[in-house]
């Protein structure tokens, strides 16, 4: 079976119904909880993808504020070295974009918050994994931070209005999301609750991020979850070239 390393940097962004759908498509999981004590492996040998998910922290936190940081950043360096198919999802894909050369900074425009849509770009039509996405998918966004520029190189697959930056491609293998499709509206529900800088930003109080949310996510799932099994696809077809 197909082994992906999944990173949680904080407990309050799970793997969610993503690992649902990960293991539907035949993945097998290694995840280590990063605010459980697990420990990250010094390198990607034995694993034929990495998964990075969100959290509080920053991408521009120093070693001293977020440690546990450290070994996220030099496994994506690896998995970025390696072409090793990778998805990184919203802190994942700032911490990505900074190590493949890319800038993050705080958000401009402040912190975007709830149920959206992104637009894909023209070049998402040519890639595997985005292609077959609708136009304008539904997405959930949490995010205080910017992928102000993105990494060398990279190839802007989705942007919007609000951030241009919304996903992108490094390789041919390597993909960051600086939105979220993992989430349930449990974990936004949590999230709505506990963070009221990101709340006071949007038009919307605590009740109505949530009822747009509980909306979204049936639509979400319409479109990622078939996502999700053509990256599935793509770590396998890397897996068999490599053997």
């Amino acid at each position: 079976m197909t082994r992906l390393l999944v990173v949680v940097p904080h407990d309050s962004d799970p793997l969610a119904r993503l690992g649902d759908w990960l293991r539907g498509a035949g993945m097998e999981l290694d995840e280590r909880r990063l605010s459980a004590g697990d420990a990250l492996p010094a390198g990607l040998d034995g694993f034929d993808g990495l998964v990075v998910l969100g959290g509080p922290q920053s991408a521009m936190d120093d070693e001293a504020t977020s440690p546990e940081l450290v070994g996220v950043r030099q496994l994506l360096r690896q998995a970025l070295d390696a072409d090793l198919p990778t998805l990184a999802i919203c802190l994942g894909a700032q911490l990505l974009a900074e190590v493949g050369g890319g800038k993050v900074r705080a958000g401009v425009d402040g912190p975007e918050v709830g149920a959206t849509l992104v637009a894909k770009r023209d070049a998402a039509d040519a890639d595997p994994v985005f292609g077959p996405l609708p136009l304008s998918p539904d997405v959930l966004q949490w995010h205080h931070d910017e992928i102000a520029e993105l990494p060398t190189g990279a190839t802007l697959l989705a942007g919007n209005p609000f951030y241009a930056h919304q996903a992108f491609r490094s390789g041919r293998h390597v993909y960051g999301l600086q939105f979220h499709i993992e989430t349930t509206p449990e974990v936004v529900r949590q999230w709505a609750e506990s963070d009221e800088v990101g709340v006071a930003a949007s038009p919307h109080d605590v009740e109505t991020i949530c009822s747009r949310s509980d909306a979204a996510h049936p639509d979400m799932e319409e479109a990622w979850q078939p996502f999700t099994a053509r990256f599935a696809d793509l770590v396998r077809a890397r897996a068999h070239l490599a053997a």
